[in-house]
């Protein structure tokens, strides 16, 4: 089989979606239709859906698994913990820069378990993780919610991806003991909405509270991305009472609603993980809220969230 680039693989997504044949997609991009045919098997998403981000990928990954060890050895030792104590990045930086660089690296499963080692054994290599293991308490392989008619993150629009259109918001809880609070942030502009949730994760509590945050703005929304958690299980009501769709990452995936993990990060600075939720009125909520979102930010070239927002939302 041929080899494709990135190029070849969105000329391959677009022209499926222009409704055009193998044949001819395979005489534009230069190659025979066995390949395309292939292609368009080997590198699909789970659904069934060709994306040409992930069937890159998927090539590459499946590239890298022709050659990349199966076991720890001791170069490949050497070069994660010179990564994780000196650099202090983390197993999924480090996996993705060899994936990149085309450099021999074990998984992410596999380096998280070298830390696992390495601090049963008295080692310190877990204090310079961000979260010195504390999001690895759940055991690897358990299994999410089952959440009825969820839909894949995959089948989600470019334009989603690459901010490039205003009105696709993510979401997530904090939880502090067995105290929650409901964030959504919209991607292109990072402005974010939060409320407390008295009745913890119930489903319907967690469905209506997005509602309510959401609903003034409904004419903007254009889609909601969320994780498996069992709370957004009452997504189908979110999407009917919104107008809008709801997608879900892939299991153990958090990067892929990044935005509202990093906003998530920045409100750790008001709400640390000691504080009684509880004590929380809507008011102070709303205090922390509006500071974030008055606050210049970098990524958007030092505009406020929610300058950005309303200037869209008006």
């Amino acid at each position: 089989m041929e080899h494709l680039n990135v190029t070849q693989r969105y000329i391959i997504f677009r022209m499926r979606k222009d409704k055009k044949t193998q044949t001819e997609i395979a005489r534009v991009i230069g190659v025979s239709q066995a390949t395309v045919s292939k292609e368009l098997k080997r590198n699909r998403c789970e659904n069934g859906y060709y994306s040409p981000k992930f069937a890159q990928l998927f090539a590459n990954d499946a590239k890298q698994r022709s050659h990349t060890p199966r076991k720890l050895n001791a170069s490949i030792r050497a070069f994660i913990r010179e990564k994780i104590e000196k650099q202090q990045w983390s197993p999924e930086q480090i996996k993705g820069f060899c994936d990149t660089n085309g450099t021999p690296m074990v998984s992410v499963e596999w380096i998280y378990q070298m830390i696992r080692d390495d601090k049963l054994n008295g080692g310190t290599l877990y204090k310079h993780c961000r979260h010195k293991l504390k999001h690895r308490k759940r055991c690897i392989g358990a299994g999410v919610a089952h959440i009825p008619d969820r839909v894949s993150i995959h089948k989600r629009p470019d334009s989603v991806e690459d901010r490039s259109e205003f009105g696709h918001f993510e979401m997530d809880l904090i939880q502090n003991g067995k105290d929650f609070i409901l964030t959504i942030t919209e991607r292109k502009t990072r402005f974010l909405l939060m409320e407390r949730l008295p009745n913890g994760k119930n489903a319907d509590d967690v469905a209506r509270t997005i509602i309510k945050l959401l609903k003034p703005f409904k004419k903007h929304v254009k889609s909601i991305t969320t994780d498996n958690g069992g709370e957004f299980a009452r997504h189908m009501l979110v999407a009917k009472k919104l107008n809008a769709p709801v997608f879900f990452t892939d299991p153990y995936s958090s990067w892929q609603k990044g935005t509202v993990e990093n906003t998530n990060k920045l409100i750790r600075q008001y709400i640390p993980k000691s504080m009684n939720i509880k004590l929380l009125s809507f008011n102070k909520l709303l205090v922390i809220q509006n500071k974030l979102n008055y606050r210049p930010r970098k990524v958007i070239f030092f505009n406020s969230p929610a300058d950005l927002f309303y200037n869209f939302a008006t």
